[in-house]
């Protein structure tokens, strides 16, 4: 009798067994079959200037894509067709002096241009995950098109690449679950996502699956960063340029505006003394407009020669007492963005302080790695890196227990939606960095009817909560609808 018993266990679990795999053989219903992409351009004028490692920006052009998708279920997007959008900051993602900044400019659209093509090309079905990974490798090539066409003296850097494709990553993810009337994080689970993490990276992540390490539902509130330029005025004595459209012009003005209690502060990286002065006197302006706990992270965009630098500017913040030292939260990328370069220096003393994350150097899973091997113990995500790399990017992070941030790259309108969305779906990240609402308010105007809180921010909160809807949460293009 038992015997028999055990052979009918052995049938029924064969029998679940190939259900399942039979399962896993057909396509999700909720998985892509096939779509198209549009791509259309825009610019908008700084209000004031931004100066960041020793550059000035003027202006902005935003890249926009729309996808029109059909998934397996025979449902489409319709007329909240996926969207992708990402201001194109040149300026952070290429740097070199060997090409002018309208060629730059000109080389990325006509590079995202070539990544659109690729992405008709290839397989689309199954989830934005896979199709995004096997675009990936065709990146590299269809730059190396660009600049052959283009006749560039240089080729074209890894960062910029990854911003040419972010829009349209974007727009594949929120078109999928748009199509699917859910959120893109719900289709992270594995009900619809089959591959792990192993998958898409090395075998040391066999086993973990996004939906381990990305939440499916956006946190409801989140703290915003606000940027302090190291051209924008502190007090009224410091404005040379009066501006006369509504908005605050010193940084005292924003923090009564919006209730800031975050602030970003970028710093010069060659001039220490300039550096003290000026985080005190951030501090001085902080403190006497708002009595709250307030936190500050530290951007050199890469201009410390050495980890010493970097030392002796947090001790003498240290040793003039007060609150200063205790609010800085973390330190965001002190020197060159290149982790191979012979004699690069190394972070570990300074991160036994504050974490110290690294921005323009990543640019995948390697370069995480290096970052680590050399004393970073944090990451800056970026959404203008690619929505697919955020995700692992973050869970990999989350997994090593490495230090958390989100920013953004002057976002404004869908590009700072997504932004955030990608921030309130990541555990232990701390707040949102926004600061298109500074320079570029232009680029928000139509969305301010259903995301108003998102631009002009009330007791320095941004309410994520209400990026919950289908696909990214952002809803379509107002200037389409």
């Amino acid at each position: 009798m038992a015997l028999s018993l055990q052979i009918r266990q052995k049938k029924s679990l064969k029998i679940r067994q190939t259900g399942q795999d039979q399962q896993r053989k057909r396509p999700f219903m909720t998985a892509i079959k096939h779509f198209e992409l549009s791509l259309r351009t825009e610019t908008y004028d700084y209000r004031t200037p931004m100066k960041f490692g020793g550059r000035v920006v003027n202006d902005v052009a935003v890249l926009s894509v729309d996808c029109e998708m059909q998934t397996q279920s025979g449902t489409a997007a319709g007329q909240n067709r996926g969207l992708g959008s990402m201001t194109m900051g040149i300026a952070w993602a290429w740097p070199s002096k060997q090409v002018d900044d309208e060629t730059k400019l000109q080389a990325v659209i006509a590079l995202a241009g070539e990544l659109a093509a690729a992405y008709q090309a290839v397989d689309q079905q199954g989830h934005a995950m896979d199709v995004c990974h096997r675009v990936s490798p065709l990146q590299k090539a269809a730059a190396i098109k660009v600049q052959q066409e283009l006749q560039l003296p240089e080729a074209i850097p890894e960062l910029a690449i990854l911003l040419a494709g972010s829009p349209l990553e974007s727009a594949i993810f929120d078109a999928q679950g748009k199509a699917a009337g859910v959120s893109s994080y719900q289709l992270l689970s594995r009900d619809h996502l089959t591959h792990d993490m192993g998958h898409y990276l090395d075998q040391e992540f066999d086993g973990l699956h996004l939906s381990d390490l990305i939440n499916s539902t956006p946190v409801a509130r989140m703290p915003l960063y606000h940027l302090v330029g190291a051209l924008d005025p502190l007090t009224d004595d410091e404005v040379t340029e009066p501006l006369d459209d509504g908005l605050p012009v010193t940084l005292g003005e924003w923090i009564n505006r919006n209730g800031l209690s975050h602030l970003k502060i970028k710093l010069d990286g060659d001039d220490l003394d300039w550096d003290v002065a000026r985080v005190a006197k951030i501090d001085k302006v902080a403190s006497e407009s708002r009595d709250v706990d307030w936190a500050y992270s530290l951007d050199f965009n890469e201009r410390c020669q050495d980890e010493a630098y970097v030392l002796e500017l947090l001790e003498r913040l240290e040793a003039m007492g007060g609150k200063v030292y205790d609010r800085i939260q973390y330190i965001e990328q002190p020197t060159n963005r290149d982790l191979e370069s012979p004699g690069q220096p190394t972070m570990f003393r300074a991160a036994k302080r504050r974490p110290v994350v690294i921005d323009e150097s990543l640019v995948g899973l390697e370069s995480l790695r290096l970052a680590a091997s050399q004393g970073y113990s944090g990451i800056a995500l970026k959404a203008c890196k690619g929505h697919s790399e955020a995700l692992l990017l973050g869970a990999v992070a989350r997994h090593l227990g490495m230090f958390l941030c989100v920013q953004d790259l002057t976002c404004v309108g869908a590009s700072l939606l997504h932004s955030a969305s990608l921030a309130a779906h990541i555990p232990s990240v701390a707040a949102v960095e926004s600061n298109g609402r500074q320079y570029a308010p232009a680029g928000n105007q139509r969305w301010m009817e259903r995301f108003g809180d998102f631009f002009e921010i009330r007791d320095g909160q941004i309410p994520t909560g209400q990026l919950n809807g289908p696909g990214l949460g952002y809803g379509s293009d107002p200037c389409l609808d």
